[in-house]
């Protein structure tokens, strides 16, 4: 998959994984109750990263991230020092 972003030094470009649209007792929640999600799965990364992947997919701090939205795509950046831990 090509993305258009290319990331620069430290920096992470990742796809935000869907939050829960279901409560763990069957109930629906609107868009505005959803929790942000704090999963991505890594598209690219930049030359100074060293512990993280394209693939990977990882837990990120949600406050300390950059929101992007190009066409119909949202993508956000993150710095790799606000990665906190890969999911397998």
């Amino acid at each position: 998959m090509s993305i258009p972003i290319q990331p620069l030094a430290d920096y992470v470009v990742a796809q935000g994984e869907e939050a829960e649209a279901k409560t763990a007792s069957g109930l629906y929640l609107p868009d505005n109750a959803q929790e942000k999600p704090k999963t991505a799965k890594v598209l690219a990364v930049g030359k100074d990263v060293k512990q993280v992947k394209a693939g990977d997919r990882i837990i990120y701090k949600s406050y300390s991230t950059t929101d992007v939205k190009l066409g119909s795509d949202e993508y956000i950046l993150v710095k790799e020092e606000d990665v906190l831990a890969t999911v397998k």
